[in-house]
C-alpha cells in the first residue's frame, strides 16, 4: 500500500511512526538521518521506520518502455558486445572454450548484479567493471544448484504422489522461478531460494502484480525465442550467431531488470527500504538539515490547529533573534489570522518595520487601522519608523493614513532629524494625493523655517513654487528616502 504524508497530501511518505500511526514526508523530517535510516517522531519522540522510495516509485507496468531501453545504455551494451563477439573470434580449442566459459560467467554475474542494483534504487545499469572484477562469480554455481534442487523436488513429488503431484510440483516450480531468482540475487542463499514457504511468502506479499509480471516475463521469453529463431533462419550463420547471442543477452537483461524493479517497488511489503539513487543532484542530498526543523514543526502544528503553540514558538524565537524577518512575518500572518489585536500591538514596531522594508503599503495600512481601532490614540513612538512607514503608505496611495501617522510630529519629536522628511511626506500627500495646495505650502514653509540645516532645505523654494502653481511636487528630493 502506498501512503501519502499526513501533513502534505500528495507528497509520498518517507517515514512512519507505528506509535502514532502517522506518515511523514521529507519536508516534515528535514533533520532525519536518511543514511542511517534513523529519525524520531515529532509527536511522541519514538523511533520511526524508514520507507525509502516505497511510496513514490512508479508501478512497473507504467515503465515498460524504460525496461526495453535499459540494455541499450553504454555499460550493458559493452558487456553484451564483449560476451557476444569475443567468443566468435576465439580459437576453436580448449583456450577458446575457457574464454567462452569465463565470459558466460561474467554475463550471468552482470545480470544478477542488475537485480541488486535495481532493487537498491539505481534505475541506470551497473558499470562494466561489475561483470569482470571482484567477487560474485559464485552466483552461477548457486543458480545451478537451485535448478538441481528444484528438479529433485519435482522428481520426489513424482515418486511420492505420482503424475498428479508431479504436475503440481512442476507448476509451483515454474510459477515460483522468478521469485527464486530474486531471492537468490538478494540473499545469495540456495536454501532461501528453494524454500517453498519463503517463495510463497514473497509471492503473497507482492500479490497480484507478481502474476502480472509473470505474464510479461512469458511474453519476453517468447519474443526472445522468436527473434532468435528469425535471426537463425534468415541470416547467414556468421551473422545469425552473434545476433542471436545479442538478442538473448538483451532480453535477459530486460527480464532481470524487471525482477529487480519489482523488488524495489514492493520494498515496504518485503521489509527493506531503498531510495532512488540516480537522480540525486549531489552527494549532499541526504545530509540532515536541522535548521529547517523549526519550520517543519511550525507547519505541522498549524495544520493540527495548535495555534497557541505556534504563537509561543514564534515568540520564543523572536526573543532569541529580535530582528529575524522570517519569524516576524510568520508571527504577523498568524496574529492577523487570529485577529489578536493585543499581540499585534505588542509586536507592532517590528511588524511595521518588516512591512515597510517589504514596501507592503496595503498590509501596513490594514495593520494601522486595526491598531487604531483597538487603541484609538495609537501613535508610533519611533520617529524613524514613523517616517519609514509613512513613506511606504504614501507610495501605495494611502495619503490620509500617511498624514495621520505623522500628525503633530514636531510636537512629539521636536529634536528629531526626521522632521524635514516627515513633513515633506505630508506636503507630498496633501499636494500630489489630495490636491490641498495651501496646506501643502504651509508644511513646506514650516520646513523652510525650522529645518534650515537639513539637505532638503535647498529645494524648498522649488516645491513652494510648484505648490503655489498647483503643480505636483517634483524635484531631486521630492520622493521619500529614509536617509533624509
Amino acid at each position: 500500500m502506498k501512503h501519502d504524508c499526513h501533513y502534505h497530501p500528495g507528497d509520498p511518505a518517507k517515514w512512519h511512526c507505528s506509535e502514532c500511526q502517522i506518515h511523514y514526508c521529507s519536508r516534515c523530517m528535514p533533520d532525519a538521518d536518511t543514511r542511517q535510516r534513523r529519525a524520531l517522531c515529532p509527536r511522541c519522540n519514538k523511533a520511526m521506520r524508514y520507507l525509502g522510495a516505497a511510496t513514490e516509485v512508479v508501478p512497473f507496468w507504467q515503465r515498460v518502455g524504460a525496461f526495453f531501453r535499459y540494455p541499450f545504455h553504454t555499460d550493458p551494451l559493452i558487456v553484451i558486445a564483449i560476451c557476444t563477439l569475443v567468443p566468435i573470434v576465439a580459437p576453436a580449442n580448449l583456450i577458446g572454450l575457457m574464454i567462452w566459459l569465463v565470459l558466460a560467467l561474467a554475463l550471468f554475474k552482470y545480470t544478477y548484479a542488475v537485480i541488486n542494483h535495481t532493487a537498491e534504487g539505481h534505475l541506470k545499469p551497473p558499470p562494466v567493471s561489475v561483470a569482470f572484477t571482484g567477487s560474485g562469480f559464485d552466483i552461477v554455481l548457486l543458480q545451478f544448484l537451485v535448478f538441481i534442487l528444484m528438479g529433485a523436488l519435482v522428481a520426489a513429488a513424482a515418486m511420492l504422489g505420482g503424475p498428479i503431484l508431479m504436475m503440481l510440483a512442476v507448476a509451483f516450480v515454474v510459477l515460483a522461478l522468478p521469485a527464486s531468482i530474486m531471492v537468490l540475487a538478494m540473499e545469495r542463499s540456495v536454501g532461501a531460494a528453494v524454500n517453498p514457504m519463503n517463495l510463497a511468502v514473497l509471492i503473497s506479499r507482492i500479490g497480484t502484480p507478481y502474476f502480472l509480471l509473470y505474464g510479461y516475463l512469458i511474453l519476453l521469453t517468447l519474443a526472445s525465442g522468436a527473434a532468435q529463431d528469425f535471426a537463425v533462419n534468415h541470416f547467414p550463420m556468421w551473422v545469425a550467431q552473434p545476433l542471436a547471442g545479442f538478442l538473448n543477452s538483451t532480453f535477459t537483461l530486460i527480464l532481470f531488470h524487471m525482477l529487480g524493479y519489482l523488488l524495489f517497488q514492493y520494498q515496504e511489503e518485503l521489509g527493506f527500504a531503498s531510495d532512488l539513487q540516480d537522480d540525486l543532484p549531489d552527494a549532499d542530498q541526504h545530509q540532515r538539515d536541522r535548521s529547517s526543523r523549526f519550520d517543519a514543526d511550525l507547519d505541522m502544528n498549524l495544520k493540527d490547529g495548535n495555534y497557541d503553540r505556534v504563537q509561543s514558538m514564534l515568540e520564543e524565537a523572536l526573543k532569541r533573534d529580535r530582528t529575524n524577518a522570517t519569524r516576524i512575518g510568520q508571527l504577523y500572518q498568524l496574529l492577523t489570522a487570529r485577529h489578536d489585536a493585543e499581540a499585534l500591538y505588542r509586536y507592532h514596531p517590528r511588524i511595521m518595520a518588516w512591512l515597510a522594508q517589504r514596501h507592503e503599503g496595503d498590509s501596513l495600512n490594514q495593520l494601522i487601522q486595526s491598531l487604531q481601532t483597538a487603541t484609538p490614540n495609537f501613535q508610533v513612538d519611533d520617529p524613524e519608523l514613523a517616517v519609514q512607514c509613512a513613506g511606504t503608505l504614501y507610495h501605495r496611495g494611502h495619503y490620509k493614513a500617511a498624514i495621520r501617522l505623522l500628525q503633530d510630529f514636531h510636537k512629539r519629536f521636536p529634536d528629531s532629524d526626521q522632521l524635514a522628511p516627515a513633513y515633506l511626506i505630508v506636503a507630498q500627500a496633501l499636494a500630489n494625493g489630495l490636491q490641498q495646495w495651501e496646506k501643502a505650502s504651509a508644511f513646506l514653509s514650516f520646513i523652510k523655517k525650522r529645518c534650515t540645516n537639513h539637505p532638503v532645505h535647498e529645494h524648498i523654494d522649488v516645491w513652494l513654487a510648484q505648490a503655489s502653481n498647483q503643480q505636483p511636487l517634483k524635484g531631486p528630493k521630492a520622493s521619500f528616502q529614509v536617509s533624509d
